[in-house]
């Protein structure tokens, strides 16, 4: 099958890898333009690009995808199929409906839940036990085109967005391979999507600070739910602090929300508005990743004191 693939990210490059292995014509990969990372401001390429140069895939990375020349080019092209995977662009009708087989997009959820751009991140911020992939055909609107395959995953309390993304990226290129020769077999009918939709908007830096006064499970599901993105994040006597990893250690204790009341085992046990979280490791801001006790002690704080509210 004649396939151009449009992702981005890490998470998008299972998938094409997959294509692959699984002998499918590769024209094309159609990712975003190359972004400045760093502090030394240098060029950075999406590993999608850099894993399709690596194989001899020709690569793309429009400016517009709604320009003629762009379109143009991937009319000549002639692909049966389209397969988009967290491309990051909203792809308009005129490529929607160029291959006759349409557009196949690989989405990290059960839809119609969590339509939108960061779907596993906030399913673990809200504390789901279950998520999934989904292929769907297509259509003009955010995430509403009918359903092709569905597959379930656990979502566990050691999980965070990121190994809940590693995990779902490898379903989604097997369900993607599996949903492709469905659709050329014509053994998989499209299903609309049933049932209320929720949404899954992008995250924002905001999004990542600690409110001490809600409950220690919903503290401990953000800390996992924006890592290692936006980073969930608090303040001690106006220091900046990112917790990068907690549990809750008591979800019923009670105590004045953000006070310190214990340190022990390289932990320290924070109070919230219902519960303990114990929180074991932080990274200040500038700094490198230490043990939240280390931490303290570099500080010569001790118990009693409280984050910044």
């Amino acid at each position: 099958m004649r396939v151009i693939f449009f992702g981005t990210p890490d998470f998008a490059v299972p998938s094409l890898r997959a294509l692959l292995d699984a002998g499918e014509e590769v024209l094309l990969a159609v990712t975003q333009p190359d972004k400045v990372k760093g502090r030394g401001h240098a060029l950075s390429m999406p590993p999608v690009k850099e894993f399709a140069a690596s194989k001899g895939i020709p690569v793309i990375q429009p400016r517009g995808v709604r320009s003629a020349d762009f379109i143009e080019q991937l009319k000549a092209l002639a692909p049966d199929v389209i397969a988009v995977v967290a491309f990051g662009k909203i792809i308009p009708s005129q490529v929607l409906n160029l291959p006759p087989l349409g557009c196949i997009n690989v989405h990290a959820s059960l839809l119609p839940k969590y339509r939108g751009a960061a779907p596993m991140q906030w399913a673990v911020i809200n504390g789901d036990k279950k998520t999934g992939i989904t292929t769907m055909l297509m259509d003009e609107g955010l995430d509403t085109g009918a359903m092709l395959l569905q597959e379930e995953t656990e979502i566990t309390e050691e999980d965070n967005a990121y190994t809940l993304g590693r995990r779902l990226s490898e379903t989604g290129a097997t369900l993607l391979v599996k949903t492709l020769q469905g659709v050329r077999a014509h053994s998989i009918q499209p299903v609309p999507q049933s049932g209320e939709p929720t949404y899954a908007p992008p995250l924002k830096k905001e999004d990542g600070r600690i409110d001490w006064s809600f409950p220690a499970e919903g503290i401990s599901n953000l800390i996992r739910g924006t890592f290692p993105w936006p980073g969930a994040y608090c303040f001690l006597n106006r220091e900046k602090i990112s917790i990068i990893r907690a549990r809750v250690f008591d979800r019923e204790y009670g105590c004045r929300s953000g006070r310190i009341e214990k340190i022990m085992n390289e932990e320290i046990h924070v109070c919230t508005g219902r519960g303990l979280l114990s929180v074991s490791e932080v990274r200040p801001e500038g700094k490198k990743t230490m043990s939240a006790a280390a931490f303290l002690r570099g500080r010569r704080l001790k118990e009693g004191v409280s984050f910044d509210l």
